[in-house]
């Protein structure tokens, strides 16, 4: 039986993000990962993984500056599979508002990133989400399974009402702490969570397999 070889999966590494604990979860996933902020890899991979953690501004800035937006866009203009993690699914969005500050995101989806409306802030810990029935992202795993975050900040409403009816239209999850938020989206070739898979245990690492399956 001929073995098939497995995804080349591209952790861009661009200075904000846990890049060693993505390139493992992902590795125990099944696929071959190289942590790098080269161009030209991140382009050919199978799949990118864009990480995130800190402040939004702070992390366009360093994506700018490694040319991660462009190949985001490049890539999902080739329809290329990226999925973000943490502040890397945040600056999917259109806008960032953190201490008063404005900071424009990478636009792939309207929204806006605003402070959590929740008395307990950060979000830390283990929550449970409201996935759609048909998510690919959460196939196999139980409606009462929990994932593990870390942030403050989070998309409140999701906005992207009209679509083209020949394009399927986005699936997003929710969570709720305080207020309901964004938990993740998938959209044709881009996916995104807020909470860390890599650090959610085998829920998080069924989410991966699920991911890696659709390069």
């Amino acid at each position: 039986m001929e073995l098939t070889a497995a995804k080349r999966v591209v952790v861009f590494d661009y200075g904000f993000g846990n890049v060693r604990s993505a390139e493992r979860a992902l590795a125990r996933a099944g696929a071959d990962v190289e942590i790098t902020g080269d161009y030209d890899k991140a382009m050919n991979a199978d799949g990118l993984l864009v990480p995130g953690v800190g402040a939004f501004a702070a992390c366009m800035d360093g994506l700018k500056a490694a040319r991660g937006d462009w190949v985001v866009d490049r890539r999902l203009s080739g329809g290329r599979p990226v999925m973000g993690i943490c502040v890397g699914m945040q600056i999917l969005f259109a806008r960032g508002i953190e201490h008063g500050v404005e900071a424009e995101g990478l636009d792939e989806w309207p929204g806006t990133v605003g402070p959590l409306q929740a008395d307990v802030v950060p979000h830390m810990g283990w929550n449970t989400v409201e996935a759609p029935g048909d998510s690919r992202l959460f196939a196999g795993l139980d409606a009462d399974a929990r994932y593990y975050f870390v942030h403050s900040y989070a998309v409140h409403d999701w906005s992207m009402e009209e679509h083209n009816p020949l394009i399927a239209a986005p699936k997003v999850t929710w969570s709720t702490h305080g207020k309901p938020f964004v938990a993740a989206v998938e959209n044709g070739a881009l996916w995104a969570t807020q909470f860390h898979p890599e650090k959610s245990g085998d829920a998080g690492a069924q989410l991966l397999t699920n991911w890696i399956e659709t390069l």
